[in-house]
């Protein structure tokens, strides 16, 4: 009975991550492209392996707009713990801009809402990193946007690296 139960339990939980397999191939193919711009990267995380350390620009902006208290020495102890979405306008090459924190309601035309998350004093989007195949770090040199797939309910994930013109960044 307990090799029954235990076979179960294996194709239950083979089940779920096959089905959030899917689920994420589907949001990379079918999500709304935008592209974030990098802020400046730490050249030493390209030196020390096969990754870049990721911050983006509109991060910042979301820092800034962010409710504040001196009581935790900037940041207000619920938004720290705390995810949310920012509301960014989109231009003709799905840039996007900040526009603001998003409170509800309804988007203006080339607005788009997408979820961030704030974890140890810093905004978040999907990672923090960005892996590619071990040799190949000068390519990543010319990075200057993220792309993103964003999908209907504003969750992002990371779908590559662009150069200033919008070149996707293969690494070979």
């Amino acid at each position: 009975m307990s090799k029954v139960i235990a076979v179960a339990a294996l194709v239950v939980v083979l089940g779920l991550v096959n089905w959030s397999i899917i689920e994420k191939e589907k949001h990379l193919a079918q999500g709304d492209i935008v592209y974030l711009e990098l802020a400046p990267v730490d050249p030493r995380s390209l030196i020390q392996g096969d990754y870049m350390a990721l911050e983006f620009r509109v991060a910042q902006q979301i820092y800034d707009a962010l409710p504040k208290s001196d009581k935790y020495r900037g940041w207000n102890r619920n938004a720290d713990a705390g995810d949310g979405f920012v509301v960014v306008k989109l231009d003709a090459e799905r840039r996007a801009d900040f526009v603001r924190i998003y409170t509800g309601g309804v988007l203006d035309k080339n607005e788009i809402k997408m979820q961030y998350r704030v974890r140890n004093g810093a905004v978040k989007f999907a990672t923090n990193a960005f892996f590619f195949q071990e040799g190949h770090a000068q390519s990543y040199e010319a990075a200057r946007y993220g792309q993103f797939r964003v999908n209907t309910r504003g969750e992002v994930l990371l779908a590559g690296m662009f150069d200033k013109d919008l070149k996707h960044i293969t690494g070979q």
